[in-house]
């Protein structure tokens, strides 16, 4: 059969069928190598014989590398994979890449025109597709003996050879008389997933791009798992992308700046997908875009993907829940209470402890809401009897937070010391009940043993939430010092507020500057508090500059932003007025007022100017 093949000679399809003592069998012996070759020997596949037979149709022989990629795919086929991968490595790839290349181009040439060319490609399609069948069986060999990354590189010649024969993609009905495109199908899919195994992110990136923007006439099942894949791969991997290099794209159409923002594109592209019913409904598709828009700011964006979702596809709990969450996060709370209201009026939905939990958050944040609020926290307790005792202590821990909120606005003393008591005991029962210590509830005890002038027991829970939470939340560390300056110990409240800036980032100081700046004054350093509400300005100044070019921020916390801003100029104007400095006061109080033109404690503190 060599002599055969080395002499150019036609070989019959006969000859081909491989005996015990196969090519492949040979070489891997001679190499000092053992094949399972003769073990359980199965039937050979008949689809080998058919490939022989077209590629002998077509050039009037089998040369070298076909013959050897014929019997690689045998020895594959029998689960010999160390054999097979040795057959393989005798193909000289880089000397038919360039001959596959012209073969692939003139062929897509020969059918634009449909017409007979005196430029005859150098290989016949089905010594093509043969032999990129035998680079892609190479590249799973490599992938079953654990050599990731060589596995990548095979496989990747596959598609830079098509690539670049084929700049503007494959037509269509290319090659469909023979395995070529099923075999770039293939490809197309695993090359990423190599890259993933042998540990490089970026180069899976690039070639999940290259499976999505070059035209490869896939499927729609493949494309869109290729989507999905590349999108949940964005999402969590770790790896921060480059933006895509399109080489070409419409005026004005959108190009993706990070990992989230092409995440969220891939996975608005299978949304659409399904509402043309191009595909099947996948709830993993709306999971995927809940983090990705919600990790983003793009809470409204969520809500109005989830609304245009047709009924029947989401089950109605969950959407309401969805959305409720989504306008909460927009600080839109009566539309999300308003949702809430529905779903939980529905005796269809027994179990909603989860959003009986938020509604009462909810209520808890709105004075109007209090009863309210309370009623769907019994509720939640009642159905939780000895199920979760971490879901019952947060219910009690908003019990609480209810029963504060209503003594402040309670008509007498007997009434506000009842709801004080029954705030602190829910408080103390959330305590009690919860497995794993919550910093939420210990800061709400803390806050309200404070706010009853019970300062030794609110300075020890102070401490528990700074050792609980080591330093990491803003809150904590400015209720330990209020705590201190309120039991008149201002230097010690200044020194927490100071370690409190050594461990947080400037873009979070703000009300750590601001309590700093207070402390000062209430110690006569009105200079130092100048000092120091002067450089929170230039923080948030730059703050705001670098989000209204960078990240959007969520409305709520923007709000907060200027409403910080806007308080500290009247908090600067108060020690100007009381410095006699009447001018820097109204510069100050003129500030103030460009950020926002209504605002109590401007007009208090231009009543004292005045």
């Amino acid at each position: 059969m060599m002599k055969c093949i080395c002499s150019g000679e036609q070989l019959r399809v006969d000859e081909i069928i491989p005996s015990s003592e196969s090519l492949a069998t040979r070489d891997y012996s001679a190499s000092g190598y053992s094949s399972r070759a003769g073990d359980n020997e199965r039937k050979p596949d008949t689809s080998n014989i058919e490939e022989a037979e077209s590629s002998l149709r077509e050039s009037g022989f089998l040369n070298y590398e076909e013959a050897r990629a014929l019997l690689g795919r045998l020895e594959y086929q029998k689960g010999n994979i160390e054999a097979a991968l040795h057959v393989f490595e005798g193909i000289d790839i880089a000397a038919v890449t360039p001959k596959m290349k012209l073969s692939i181009a003139r062929r897509c040439e020969l059918q634009r025109r449909r017409s007979q060319s005196e430029a005859i490609p150098p290989m016949s399609m089905h010594a093509v597709s043969l032999l990129i069948e035998a680079i892609f069986l190479k590249a799973k060999s490599l992938q079953a003996l654990g050599r990731f990354r060589e596995a990548a590189q095979s496989c990747k010649v596959i598609l830079d050879t098509v690539e670049s024969a084929l700049p503007e993609g494959l037509p269509e009905n290319f090659a469909t008389d023979c395995k070529l495109q099923e075999t770039l199908n293939k490809a197309v899919e695993l090359l990423p997933e190599l890259w993933k195994l042998a540990g490089s992110p970026q180069e899976a990136i690039l070639s999940y791009r290259q499976a999505l923007l070059h035209n490869w006439n896939l499927d729609m099942e493949t494309t869109t798992k290729i989507e999905k894949e590349f999108a949940i791969f964005l999402l969590y991997s770790g790896s921060d992308a480059s933006p895509p290099n399109l080489r070409s794209q419409m005026e004005g159409s959108f190009v993706p700046r990070n990992n989230i923002e092409e995440a969220i594109l891939l996975l608005m592209i299978l949304l659409r997908k399904f509402v043309l019913k191009r595909i099947a409904w996948d709830p993993s598709i709306i999971d995927h875009l809940s983090f990705a828009l919600s990790v983003s700011g793009e809470l409204r964006t969520l809500a109005h993907q989830v609304e245009l979702l047709l009924p029947g596809i989401m089950e109605r709990k969950e959407r309401f829940s969805t959305l409720a969450l989504c306008y909460h996060g927009e600080g839109e709370d009566m539309v999300a209470l308003n949702l809430l209201r529905n779903l939980l009026n529905n005796r269809d939905n027994p179990d909603c402890i989860l959003e009986l939990l938020l509604a009462s958050k909810i209520c808890g944040e709105n004075v109007d809401c209090t009863d309210e609020g309370t009623g769907y926290a019994h509720q939640a307790l009642s159905k939780l009897q000895g199920r979760c005792k971490q879901m019952a202590s947060v219910a009690n821990c908003l019990l609480g937070v209810l029963s504060s909120a209503k003594s402040r606005s309670s008509p007498s003393d007997y009434d506000r010391i009842l709801r004080q008591y029954e705030a602190l005991e829910a408080l103390e029962t959330a305590e009690r009940t919860m497995i794993d210590r919550d910093p939420n509830v210990v800061f709400h005890l803390s806050l309200e043993n404070a706010e009853q002038r019970k300062l030794d027991a609110a300075l020890h829970y102070a401490r528990q939430l700074l050792k609980i939470e080591a330093g990491s939340s803003v809150k904590g560390w400015i209720l330990l010092a209020r705590i201190l300056s309120a039991q008149k110990q201002f230097q010690d409240a200044e020194c927490v507020i100071n370690a409190a800036l050594d461990q947080t980032g400037k873009w979070d100081q703000g009300e750590l500057l601001r309590t700093k700046a207070k402390l000062q004054i209430a110690q006569g350093h009105l200079k130092n508090a100048i000092e120091t509400y002067t450089h929170l300005l230039a923080v948030l100044q730059v703050r705001n500059k670098n989000f209204r070019v960078g990240k959007q921020l969520l409305k709520n916390r923007a709000n907060h932003h200027r409403g910080l801003e806007m308080e500290t100029w009247h908090d600067l104007a108060n020690v100007y007025t009381s410095l006699s400095q009447w001018r820097d006061a109204e510069v100050c109080l003129s500030k103030s007022k460009a950020i926002g033109s209504h605002s109590a404690s401007r007009w208090h503190s231009t009543g004292i100017q005045k």
